[in-house]
């Protein structure tokens, strides 16, 4: 059972890291990150390929080594991480993105699921 919740957190991972490379069409980036600085411009789409990076990183872990992510110390520190990673962007999606809107309650909606897909596996 823990192999298959692993096997869906890297799903939900996988997910994420193409649903950040979209970030630039989905968000025409090419237009509205002309009104930033030149460096607030280059932070957030450097922070935005390294996120990237780190989801399809998280994402071959949770695939090629299942389980060692649930049974090992190093494989649950690793799980632990990432589901306080989810916990505090679920968090941070209240302080930073105070909007009432359906997408951005779904995403809030998925970065619970991330918690709770990465948490799962430290409890049962």
């Amino acid at each position: 059972m823990n192999e298959w919740i692993v096997l869906s957190a890297g799903i939900h991972s996988l997910a994420f890291a193409l649903f950040h490379l979209a970030f630039w069409r989905l968000f025409h980036w090419r237009d509205t990150l002309q009104r930033a600085t030149p460096v607030d411009r280059a932070v957030i789409q450097i922070l935005n390929l390294r996120l990237t990076y780190v989801f399809a990183m998280v994402a071959a872990l949770c695939f090629a080594f299942p389980v060692e992510l649930h049974s090992t110390p190093l494989g649950r520190a690793v799980l632990a991480g990432m589901a306080l990673f989810w916990v505090g962007r679920t968090v941070e999606q209240f302080v930073f993105l105070r909007i009432n809107n359906p997408a951005i309650h779904l995403l809030t909606a998925a970065f619970v699921l991330g918690a709770v897909l990465f948490a799962w596996p430290l409890f049962a």
